[in-house]
């Protein structure tokens, strides 16, 4: 499957050493089969005058029929999702996992999300705002093994 990494600079060689800390789903690789969306994480590099490449990557299937592999995956904004992204941003997520894969926190998620993080909202009234966002897509590689294996560099583009 084609995947793409929006980034302000060309990623020919992802590494888990260069990922930050506390993200939606951890320290990791973060890839989407979404073009728009890659596209739109670049466009808040170009709004502050930096260059902006959207890498271009062919994600093997196999990846997702690997018995030797741990994945997670969220299929829509729940209240286990939830859960894993505030461990994961509060640095408190302790998991295995060599995949992670469901909806981004963006702009209007963000901010219910933000809200529910600084007790401005109960988690109960948190959900009931996310279920009605159709989520989008990320897939966050946690491992270099499987970026190594699985994630094969294709080409950048220049936005």
């Amino acid at each position: 499957m084609k995947v793409y990494h929006g980034s302000r600079v060309i990623v020919e060689k992802p590494d888990i050493a260069h990922s930050r800390k506390r993200v939606d789903f951890g320290p990791g690789f973060y890839v989407t089969p979404l073009l728009e969306q890659a596209k739109a994480l670049c466009r808040r590099f170009l709004t502050i005058g930096q260059d902006a490449y959207v890498s271009i990557y062919e994600l093997d299937d196999s990846l997702f029929e690997a018995d030797d592999l741990k994945t997670l995956r969220f299929d829509a904004y729940t209240e286990e999702w939830l859960d894993f992204v505030f461990d994961c941003r509060k640095g408190r997520d302790k998991s295995d996992y060599d995949v992670v894969m469901g909806g981004v926190a963006n702009d209007k998620v963000f901010d219910t999300v933000e809200l529910f993080f600084q007790d401005m909202i109960a988690k109960d009234e948190a959900l009931k705002r996310l279920k009605y966002e159709k989520p989008n897509s990320q897939i966050c590689i946690r491992t270099q093994e499987v970026i190594d294996t699985y994630l094969h560099y294709e080409r950048s583009e220049k936005l």
